[in-house]
């Protein structure tokens, strides 16, 4: 087998449809195993992947594991195998744990995010000089590259990649809420509120890919004297600015202590 997903949750799921669908791995080629049994083998009689038992790991090029950080110092202690690389998908896991709990240097640390669900997920990839030479790396890339945009970052920023664009979807989802109940409060009805607020969203991220800078696009629609410029005064107001900032510092200091609990 090209590779076994230990760990077939929603981002599990996101992989095997994203490299399937686009030809990277063949279904057939692609091992599915997790605790819930009876989900595996429903997701495997769909899509032609294969469910498997730790008995086929030592079959598999890799493993991507894709659990619970809190559950790894458990799992590690089967997952282990010879001549495998792997890829963990675990918050806070480090290189260096997962190097010492599986017993080798072939190991790619990712960090994605929940658009990986939709094919535009942004994911961080890093890992040491034997995984690049064993073409784990390369093979991370092309995995990710298939539900979306993938960054090679050193080490020391996934943490802070992790509190900003894989914590990022529920902050800005907070944001919508918000939005849509300033709405609800001025009139709208909550139907047409949600809808805007998504949609105002998702056009709001395209317009900013195509600016250099945040800032323009605000100076864009704030104009003098304007409707606009007097909700950014009440936004200044409010510290959503820098709640903002305290949430990605939030995180990002929660991922060191996830990695702290795995030594």
């Amino acid at each position: 087998m090209k590779l076994v997903i230990v760990g077939v949750g929603k981002l599990g799921l996101a992989l095997l449809e994203g490299v399937t669908a686009r030809g990277v791995i063949p279904a057939a080629q692609i091992g599915l195993l997790d605790a819930n049994a009876a989900r595996v083998e429903d997701i495997a009689a769909r899509t032609g992947a294969r469910a498997v038992t730790r008995a086929h790991l030592g079959d598999a090029e890799r493993i991507l594991v894709a659990l619970q950080p809190r559950v790894f110092p458990e799992v590690s202690e089967w997952l282990a195998r010879e001549n495998i690389g792997y890829i963990s998908t675990m918050a806070g896991v480090s290189v260096a744990t997962l190097v010492r709990r599986l017993g080798t240097q072939r190991v790619v640390r990712v960090m994605p995010n929940l658009a990986a669900t939709i094919g535009r997920s942004q994911t961080a990839i890093t890992g040491p000089r034997e995984a690049q030479d064993a073409g784990d790396l390369a093979f991370a890339r092309d995995l990710f590259g298939s539900v979306g945009d993938a960054y090679e970052l050193p080490e020391h920023l996934f943490n802070a990649f992790t509190g900003m664009s894989a914590s990022g979807p529920a902050y800005v989802a907070v944001v919508a809420e918000a939005l849509a109940d300033g709405g609800v409060r001025m009139g709208l009805p909550r139907p047409l509120a949600n809808e805007l607020a998504a949609k105002l969203l998702v056009s709001t991220g395209e317009l900013l890919q195509r600016r250099a800078h945040p800032g323009l696009l605000k100076d864009e629609v704030a104009s003098p004297g304007g409707t606009t410029i007097a909700g950014l005064e009440a936004l200044e107001a409010a510290g959503v600015r820098g709640g903002l900032m305290k949430a990605v510092i939030a995180a990002t200091r929660r991922g060191t202590e996830l990695g702290h609990d795995q030594e």
